[in-house]
């Protein structure tokens, strides 16, 4: 069963080249169906690789395979294969399960769009990248994959390219992770040069010949790597702009996929990561700032999409903290988590907006329980999850990451319960603005005559219901007082030598619980008092905020026009007066020379006679005078 596990990532590519060749001819809706059996397909096949590992001890739980030899220079030998094991394991779980319930939805959200097999391509090619990312043994293969779900994702996002702001928001997604993705490339460089190999298992068993120095080094490489494919300060900004492409598209990105392949790879080189304790502190600090950063954000959105765009960009902010704590598990019990509660919010955001005929702004929605009441109540469900909220699967994710920092940093610790009150606050502020009050779109629906809210089709309900089931009991994963049976217990072999130790008695770990419920609880009920009547409140949505505190204006200020003012220098001056110039100047003195020289082809024979004789005479005078002063 484990060997079959390169159908994982085969599924998916075969759905690709299937839609590539027939998509048109299939059409709507069969495109999306096919698409959807073939990420189905490879979580079966998950299901089925899972099995198998099972079945083994959990020191055994490590598979590898090589399939075919793919580049080799000189001391670089490069194999695709895969890596199988209880980390791999559980991310191609979550990221082919929710995939294809993503997939399922876009067949109901994305009916009468011209481009629907289009589409579909794209979601069936990303998930094949996602799924190469996570199963790649080497370096250099997991690089592919990191690159494919950055294309994939610059198509998405840009999906709608006829808006102007749908094609700038994909070419700044694409910008800014290359940006992460030079570090990525020159960590890769240094590994090779100090291990000699780039098959992870080979490096983690050398890792000691990267030295303190050289373990930092690559750790906040990686960090810049994964600050650009997982949104964290300073390269969160494209994340946001990103909610122009499809709602499907933001469920699939930002929730169970490419934001976590940084967290991923970081959890991935654990061991190198342990190496250098300045680096984690980084990481801890980086994702602490982030997440409140981003939360204060969301506090001040109007755009419903918006808000869990920067909702998302905290709660990876909470991976990141925990990753920089050692509390690798606690990271990979929120990424799961998080997978479900986002990625039901976004698909309940999008039911929202599908049925309110593609309007965002939460100022002009209101009254919609009982309207969309399928939708109300899984978005319930997981507005409930992510607050924190006992007993949902978020309290206890969020809770277990909370729990370890406060053992590295009560500092850190703090800041992490300001952000789940913020947390708290903006998802209740969502859902009091989108689901309850007064109807504000009824305004527009007597000025242009549009039909009131609608509730979604099955095939789009379905995967809401799935989702809120997960989001409600997925804190089974990872329960306290459960160790035996839970994620610790399956990962713990992945992270044997790095595995973090919690010694806090049981009375301090009792009060960490009720401080977590205590900030989901004053979150929720302070947004409740504030929002629940009049929409328009300044003092609570500062101008600061709405900007993302000028994070862009300050990207455009000391990057953006500069860039523009040495272009246009090089553009007037570098290319038009020295470049041109200099090309210009060459022309202009063999053309001139050119004249002065075919004047002297003049086509009279008598004029050639004088030259060669004036030619001979010069010849003949200077040997004469060689041999007068010899």
């Amino acid at each position: 069963m484990i060997h079959a596990a390169y159908l994982m990532a085969l599924l998916p590519l075969a759905g690709f080249v299937v839609l590539v060749a027939a998509g048109r001819r299939l059409g709507d809706p069969l495109a999306g169906w096919v698409a959807t059996a073939a990420v189905l397909g490879s979580f079966v096949v998950a299901c089925i690789a899972l099995a198998g590992l099972l079945q083994e001890p959990a020191s055994a739980r490590h598979f590898t395979d090589n399939y075919f030899g793919w580049i080799t220079v000189g001391g670089l030998q490069v194999k695709v294969g895969i890596l199988l094991d209880p980390l791999s394991m559980t991310m191609c779980m979550f990221v082919t399960g929710v995939s294809a319930l993503i997939h399922l939805y876009s067949i109901g959200y994305m009916k009468g769009d011209p481009e629907y097999p289009k589409f579909f391509i794209y979601l069936n090619l990303f998930v094949f990248s996602m799924v190469v990312l996570v199963l790649a043994n080497n370096l250099l293969v997991t690089f592919v994959g990191w690159e494919g779900v950055g294309v994939c994702s610059y198509w998405l996002v840009a999906f709608w390219h006829e808006r102007d702001s749908a094609a700038s928001a994909g070419k700044k997604a694409f910008v800014y992770n290359r940006v992460g993705d030079v570090g990525f490339l020159i960590a890769v460089f240094f590994l090779f040069s100090r291990v000699g190999s780039l098959d992870m298992p080979t490096i983690f068993a050398h890792r000691h010949l990267l030295g303190s120095g050289g373990a930092t080094f690559v750790a906040l490489l990686l960090l810049l790597a994964a600050t650009g494919k997982s949104a964290q300060i300073p390269l969160f900004n494209w994340l946001p702009d990103a909610m122009e492409g499809p709602t499907p598209v933001s469920a699939l990105i930002h929730a169970a996929t490419m934001v976590t392949a940084g967290v991923y790879l970081l959890c991935r080189v654990n061991s190198i990561l342990q190496l250098s304790p300045d680096a984690m502190w980084v990481i801890a600090i980086i994702g602490g700032v982030t997440a409140f950063v981003a939360a204060t954000i969301a506090t001040a959105q109007q755009d419903i999409k918006k808000v869990l765009a920067f909702s998302t960009v905290s709660q990876i902010g909470y991976m990141m903290l925990a990753v920089g704590t050692g509390a690798y598990i606690a990271a990979i019990f929120l990424m799961v988590a998080h997978a479900f509660y986002k990625g039901l919010l976004f698909l309940g955001a999008g039911s929202v907006i599908h049925g309110l005929h593609d309007e965002q702004d939460l100022k002009k929605m209101g009254g919609l329980a009982r309207l969309l009441p399928w939708t109300y109540g899984t978005f319930l469900v997981a507005w409930l999850a992510i607050a924190g909220i006992p007993p949902l699967s978020g309290f206890w994710a969020k809770g277990d990451v909370l729990a370890n920092v406060w053992h590295k940093s009560p500092a850190l610790w703090a800041l992490g319960v300001l952000t789940a009150i913020l947390t708290a606050y903006y998802m209740t502020r969502l859902f009091v603005l989108a689901f309850h009050g007064d109807r504000r779109w009824a305004q527009g629906t007597s000025e242009h005559g549009a039909a009131p809210p609608h509730e979604s089709p099955w095939v789009m309900r379905l995967p809401l219901v799935i989702l809120a089931v997960l989001a409600f009991a997925g804190g089974l994963l990872e329960l306290p007082w459960v160790h035996t049976t839970g994620l610790s217990s399956w990962l713990a072999p992945v992270f044997a030598h790095t595995l973090f130790v919690d010694h806090e008695s049981a009375g301090t770990q009792l009060a960490l619980v009720f401080v977590d419920a205590a900030a989901a609880i004053v979150g929720l009920v302070v947004a409740y008092l504030a929002w629940r009547g009049p929409v328009d409140k300044p003092a609570l949505e500062p101008a600061f905020l709405q900007r993302v505190w000028f994070w862009d204006d300050l990207y455009d200020a000391v990057i953006g026009r500069p860039g523009q003012a040495m272009a246009r220098i090089a553009a007037t001056v570098v290319e038009g007066r020295v470049i041109d110039g200099a090309v210009n100047g060459a022309a202009t003195l063999v053309r001139r020379s050119a004249s002065g020289v075919r004047r002297l082809q003049t086509g009279y024979v008598r004029n050639y006679a004088l030259g060669i004789a004036l030619g001979l005479g010069a010849v003949v005078a200077f040997l004469i005078s060689r041999v007068w002063w010899s």
